[in-house]
């Protein structure tokens, strides 16, 4: 792998849940939870069509195109203070081959941002639990775009934020929504198929640990 020295900047783009970590037992606690209290009873198969979408298209999927904005404030709160309180006391871990690829890719000078659909309070808690901070130059979450994957916008901020053209930007995602707002702005994608076994990217593997080590390299080149 090439150091930061020989050619232009490169960026690796990191999606969080289902990517980094695997949470979505988490979500699905939390968001069971917070939707009983508001009388309904949702159904796992439900959780998983709307997985990794923001959580303001979600309720909106669920409860109806006219529900007000306080009331998507109010349980969208709810449900992401049940889900870091879940990390909190039961904890997380990074999925295979992640810590390998962190530092390989830091070593070889390459950028490296969260972009995720997440809110920035997840984010934090996540990147604290999981002691992976300092590898990140920037975070891209939910309060900094109005719209959510597949729609390029979260992987064009991240980019602009660690100064790398999109086209010399790989994104490491888990979702189809993601691996097309990736296309969409122009960029590589590898596929974790971490929740979608069918999941198609430029290289798609069920886990990083698979991946070959020239992998990110191929994909930019120098």
């Amino acid at each position: 792998m090439q150091s930061a020295n020989d050619a232009a900047p490169r960026a690796a783009l990191w999606d969080m849940d289902g990517t980094l970590l695997d949470s979505a037992e988490y979500h699905w606690l939390a968001w069971r939870e917070t939707m009983a209290g508001e009388g309904m009873a949702l159904t796992y198969e439900r959780f998983v069509a709307s997985f990794g979408q923001r959580n303001d298209t979600i309720l909106r999927g669920w409860l109806g195109d006219d529900v007000a904005p306080t009331t998507i404030a109010r349980i969208s709160d709810a449900k992401e203070a049940r889900y870091r309180e879940l990390v909190r006391e039961r904890g997380v871990a990074l999925l295979p081959g992640v810590a390998h690829w962190l530092e390989r890719l830091r070593q070889a000078g390459w950028r490296q941002a969260i972009a995720s659909a997440a809110p920035r309070l997840n984010v934090e808690a996540i990147l604290a639990a999981l002691a992976i901070e300092p590898f990140f130059d920037a975070i891209t979450s939910a309060e900094d775009v109005q719209r959510g994957k597949p729609d390029p916008q979260v992987f064009l901020l991240a980019a602009e934020r660690v100064a790398v053209p999109p086209a010399r930007c790989v994104v490491v995602e888990d979702a189809p929504a993601g691996i097309e707002g990736a296309w969409r702005g122009g960029m590589r994608a590898i596929g974790v198929r971490t929740s979608h076994a069918g999941l198609t990217a430029d290289l798609a593997v069920d886990t990083l640990a698979e991946l070959p080590d020239d992998a990110f390299d191929r994909l930019i080149g120098g």
